[in-house]
């Protein structure tokens, strides 16, 4: 391959955040395997995405520019049914560090990319698999979407109100923290293991192990008696008037979470009530205080509440649409938001003192020079 280029010379060392460095190669999929993808290469790492020749059907169509789970990587196209385009891949194989793949189980050994190929050619490489079901168990070959893997995981049934279906949230809960923050976690530690060992190894991420595992402290809660079946009558899922929305007199929303006694006492406060008529955080007073809380909340509107609330710790806060959210002052503050090629998005998270991450590059169209992208790839150090 070509010698790398002074441009991308001072790229790679001009590139911020804690995993510069770390080579990814990212087999184009949809979902939570982007998310990961991105979210590595927010934080430094050098991701390269390999696209199948005519793209993917990504189900939800945009032009590339909104498409920003691409951000931050360059990408190529390789036909894999083509041997000399696997070889190509398994070149890159042999200089990565992992390598994030979210097929069903067996098509990645069907076109010649399984993990033992892969680990033949470089025994370092940690080898991310990224599936809704796992690579084992009744359903592991089966389609699936987020909203079926929370059903099967309880998370689902747990979601709505009193006497009501439950609701589907977005895609966050499972592809997003169940799946890619798991498959993120996995790769990193693996790698860590690889740099103090040597040895690779596969990471299965599945979106129902980690949904499950999010879910770990409401078992425990349930084993201990202390979560009731039915959704929507306890403490965290709307049950609680002191945990919940309420509307405001111009129809927009606040969420009120005042969990801590002391911090109930400020909401009362604020709202002029007060907790010896009826009104207090028992179960048996629920009904009478989410009434009278509801009642104060629809005499204003939420400008004036969050007036009301500011400086106290009565945890009040308006619930906000995209847009309001990016115009917050605290999340323009804290630069929460960036303007990335004249689209506004979440900037890399989390924040890192020594080794900052740099503004995320826009979505990239796929490059017909795979030379010149796989010499830049190639190059970076740590």
């Amino acid at each position: 391959m070509k010698a790398i280029n002074e441009t991308n010379d001072h790229a790679a060392s001009t590139r911020g955040g804690p995993l510069r460095g770390v080579r990814v190669i990212e087999m184009a999929g949809i979902g939570p395997g982007p998310m990961c993808a991105m979210l590595l290469a927010d934080l430094g790492a050098d991701v390269l995405r390999i696209e199948r020749p005519g793209g993917l059907n990504v189900g939800i169509e945009r032009p590339l520019q909104y498409d920003l789970l691409r951000r931050g990587r360059p990408a190529i196209t390789v036909d894999l049914k083509d041997p000399a385009g696997v070889e190509k891949v398994l070149r890159l194989v042999e200089n990565a560090d992992a390598l994030i793949e979210g097929f069903r189980p067996g098509v990645m050994e069907k076109i010649g990319l399984g993990p033992e190929v892969c680990v033949a050619r470089n025994r370092r490489l940690v080898y991310g698999r990224m599936t809704g079901w796992g690579q084992d168990g009744p359903l592991s070959r089966a389609a699936g979407h987020d909203i079926n893997y929370l059903a099967v995981t309880g998370i689902l049934n747990a979601i709505g109100r009193e006497n009501d279906a439950p609701v589907a949230p977005l895609n966050i809960v499972g592809d997003y923290a169940g799946g890619a923050l798991y498959l993120a976690v996995g790769l990193l530690a693996a790698i860590l293991h690889a740099r103090r060992t040597g040895q690779g190894q596969t990471v299965d991420a599945a979106i129902v192990d980690g949904a499950a595992h999010l879910s770990t402290m409401f078992h425990g809660m349930v084993a201990a008696g202390l979560w009731q079946k039915e959704r929507g009558t306890n403490v965290l899922d709307s049950g609680a008037p002191f945990y919940d929305v309420y509307r405001c007199s111009d129809g927009l929303w606040v969420a009120v979470g005042p969990i801590e006694p002391k911090f109930f006492g400020q909401l009362l406060l604020g709202l002029g009530l007060d907790s010896t008529s009826g009104i207090g955080q028992s179960p048996e007073d629920w009904q009478t205080t989410r009434e009278r809380i509801a009642a104060r909340f629809a005499t204003r509107t939420r400008e004036e509440f969050c007036r009301q609330f500011e400086n106290t710790d009565a945890c009040v806060s308006p619930v906000l649409d995209w847009h309001e959210a990016t115009e917050h002052p605290h999340m323009r503050e804290r630069g929460t938001y960036v303007d990335v090629a004249g689209v506004l998005q979440p900037a890399a998270a989390p924040r890192f003192s020594a080794t900052p991450c740099s503004v995320p590059t826009p979505p990239q169209p796929v490059d017909t020079d795979h030379e010149a992208v796989l010499s830049a790839w190639l190059s970076r150090i740590l």
